[in-house]
This record gives structure tokens, C-alpha cells and sequence, in this order.
């Protein structure tokens, strides 16, 4: 065995951020390399978030849960017929398959409020496991007059599916729920873009968006209040975007009900 084998690891001086954060820092070292068990962390990561942006969206277990959950759902696919194409082909994902586009029209539509769409995105991990929980805490912050289309299940999306989505819908607002490009330590990070008067070719301006919703970032329950706070406000103001900042932490409430909107402690 080298040397290096035979050497103890050196911890970084910032070892204890490490309890704060799981952000790939202070790893230590063993000579000049890395510790073997941090390289071998680093390829469970990378193999994950790998896996996270490759697999395919559980359609059939999702619309089971929305309707147990009381919503009405329709599925639709963008013009990316598959992963590989959806990859190679962003502008692809931001259209509606036209069969489906069909399918839209077909069915009755009445305008309304609120049009809740959930894409795959870049990880089908991240809506798996935390759409319905987040869409279970948001519930209870829609007001009952509100007008909501059926939340549509959209694979092979970009963000700006969306746009088109709701625009045929006729919905005044999209809320968009996107699985977000996988990091080597948040391969399930799900994203919120909400856009008042959603159509196709809207400029990523016009969009307020909420990131890093899951259990080790931001909680179900402090992301629903910024969803149902920016909602209320876009659909007030006529606006989303730069004209319209997230303010609802000054609205937050004192006490045992503010630390529940800010989630468990990290530490």
C-alpha cells in the first residue's frame, strides 16, 4: 500500500458547516485525494441525479392520488415523443403534442382562475415524491370561490407547456409544478412557477417562481403559503414576474405556527 493508503484523513477545518447544510463541502482530504468514502458518495450522486432526470413520470399512481385527493385530472404529452428527444430538444417540451391540443379543445371549457399543471421536468423523482404533499398543503389557502381548471399531468414538459396549457384552458393563472434539474446532493428538488395571463411564447420574465420545494429545503407547508400569497396577489394585481415580489414572509403568523411554516430545523 502507498503511502497516501496508509494515511489518516484530515478534516477541514469547516467540517462543522457540514451539520447545516448537505452541500459537498469540507470534505477532508488523505494526502493530496479525496477520502475514499467521499468519492464514492460523489458517484452515488452523480448516479442519482442521473437516474432522477431518466426515469419516467408514474402517470397512473399520480392521477390516483390527485383524484383521492379530490381533483379532477387530465393527462397531456408535449411534442417530445421521447426522453432522448425531450433532452435534445427543449423547445420540443415547451409545446403541446397536437392530438392532445385536439383533446383540449374537445372538452368543455368554462374560463377560470387557476390552472395547476405537473410536469416531470428534469426529475420525475422530485414530483413523485412531493407534488401530492405539497398539493395537500395548498388545499386549505384556495379560496373556495376561486375557479380552478382540472390539474393537468403534462410528460416530457418544459416550464412554458404551461403557458399553452392554460391559455387554451382559458385560465387567468398557471401554477406550474416542475421537477428541477438534479444537483449532486438534490436529485428530487421540485420547483413552482406561477404565470398570470399564461399563452404560448410568454417571456420568463412575466414569472414568479419558487424553488428547492422538499423536505430538506423548503417544506410543503412554507411553500403552499408562498404559492396561495402569490396567487392571490397576481390574480389581484394582474401581474407575475418582476413586477410582483414575494412578500409573504411579512405576513407570516408569530409563534409555534411560523416555525411550522418554516419546517424542521436543519441542524
Amino acid at each position: 500500500m502507498t503511502d497516501n493508503e496508509n494515511a489518516s484523513v484530515t478534516e477541514s477545518p469547516w467540517s462543522e458547516w457540514r451539520s447545516v447544510t448537505p452541500a459537498r463541502l469540507a470534505l477532508g482530504r488523505v494526502g493530496a485525494g479525496m477520502p475514499t468514502d467521499e468519492v464514492l458518495r460523489f458517484g452515488w450522486a452523480h448516479a442519482m441525479a442521473r437516474d432522477a432526470i431518466h426515469a419516467a413520470l408514474d402517470v397512473p399512481k399520480l392521477e390516483a392520488a390527485l383524484h383521492a385527493q379530490g381533483w379532477t385530472v387530465a393527462h397531456i404529452h408535449s411534442r417530445a415523443s421521447d426522453r432522448t428527444t425531450y433532452l435534445r430538444r427543449p423547445d420540443l417540451g415547451r409545446m403541446i403534442d397536437p392530438d392532445d391540443i385536439a383533446k383540449l379543445r374537445a372538452a368543455p371549457i368554462m374560463p377560470s382562475d387557476i390552472c395547476i399543471v405537473i410536469g416531470d421536468g428534469l426529475s420525475s423523482l422530485a414530483v413523485d415524491r412531493h407534488a401530492i404533499s405539497l398539493l395537500a398543503a395548498l388545499k386549505p389557502h384556495l379560496a373556495s370561490e376561486l375557479k380552478q381548471a382540472p390539474v393537468i399531468i403534462a410528460t416530457q414538459a418544459r416550464v412554458a407547456l404551461a403557458d399553452e396549457i392554460a391559455e387554451l384552458l382559458q385560465a387567468k393563472l398557471s401554477i406550474m409544478l416542475v421537477g428541477e434539474r438534479p444537483g449532486l446532493s438534490s436529485p428530487d428538488s421540485l420547483g413552482i412557477y406561477i404565470t398570470h395571463a399564461p399563452f404560448r411564447g410568454r417571456n420568463d420574465a412575466g414569472r414568479n417562481c419558487i424553488s428547492n420545494v422538499r423536505p430538506e429545503g423548503l417544506s410543503y407547508a412554507a411553500a403552499a403559503f408562498k404559492l396561495a400569497w402569490l396567487a392571490r396577489e397576481a390574480l389581484g394585481r394582474g401581474l407575475t414576474g418582476v413586477g410582483l415580489k414575494d412578500e409573504s414572509d411579512l405576513t407570516l403568523p408569530e409563534g409555534d405556527n411560523a416555525a411550522r411554516l418554516r419546517g424542521p430545523e436543519t441542524r
